[in-house]
């Protein structure tokens, strides 16, 4: 009971979460908020780190002090309900996950998966234990589950933070970025470029280096051509872009 209290607080905390990191940006929030997301998915993360802990401390009790584990119809009956309820759920959000990228919602689906693995443990356990006699069953199968809801949530905290410090787009986006643009024959070059995300939004900034001897209007049209190729490839894009004649001498990153 009260582990589908949590279950429940925890899916109300993303759902606002995701509610909030969908509104447009304010006075305020000229960025918009979607950076709500990922501090939802890291506190989800913390929070099934320490489901994990317990789950751990729980099951080295039982391999210091065994036990074993009744077998009943009820209990079978019961896991199973659950698992079937809970993996439908999973599914469904796996498929938000997909069209979204959703970070809260894929958060959440771990926390899921980990009661559809437990659950599946305790079925294994029952049997295990009262039919092969073998106590020591139920703790082992809770070990393993642990670690894989630390490695799961450690890999959903990764990616949180990795927005919240406004990492990088992956090298192969940025490089996708590069060639959208060099395409375009009136762009000479292009330097200084950077990325972020934030929710599903992605935000891109860069330097174009064009004939010095192009008009501002001409340099305005080009800039607005690149931009709409950007955005038919990033729909949900926020794009800076500052034009440059070529062969201007001025600081610039040194980064690639």
């Amino acid at each position: 009971m009260i582990d589908s209290m949590l279950d429940a607080v925890a899916s109300i905390i993303n759902l606002i979460a995701v509610h909030h990191a969908l509104q447009p940006a304010d006075r305020e929030h000229r960025f918009g908020h979607g950076k709500a997301e990922p501090l939802a998915g890291l506190a989800q993360a913390a929070f099934i780190c320490g489901s994990a802990a317990f789950l751990l401390l729980e099951a080295v009790d039982r391999l210091i002090h065994p036990k074993t584990v009744g077998n009943t119809d009820v209990g079978y009956i019961v896991m199973v309900i659950s698992m079937v309820l809970t993996i439908g759920l999973v599914l469904f959000q796996r498929y938000v996950v997909r069209r979204s990228g959703s970070l809260a919602v894929s958060a959440d689906s771990l926390h899921y998966q980990t009661d559809v693995m437990i659950n599946a443990s305790v079925i294994a356990s029952l049997y295990i234990s009262s039919e092969l006699g073998f106590p020591l069953a139920d703790p082992l199968f809770a070990v393993a589950i642990a670690a894989y809801i630390v490695i799961g949530a450690l890999s959903i905290g990764r990616q949180a933070l990795d927005i919240l410090m406004d990492k990088e787009l992956a090298d192969e986006e940025r490089a996708r970025i590069r060639e959208i643009v060099t395409r375009h024959a009136d762009v000479i070059g292009m330097h200084d470029l950077r990325t972020r995300s934030s929710g599903a939004h992605v935000f891109i900034q860069m330097h174009l280096e064009m004939d010095p001897e192009m008009t501002l209007l001409h340099a305005h049209e080009v800039t607005d051509a690149v931009t709409a190729d950007l955005m038919a490839v990033y729909p949900n894009a926020e794009i800076i872009i500052h034009e440059d004649p070529d062969g201007l001498e001025e600081d610039r990153q040194e980064f690639k």
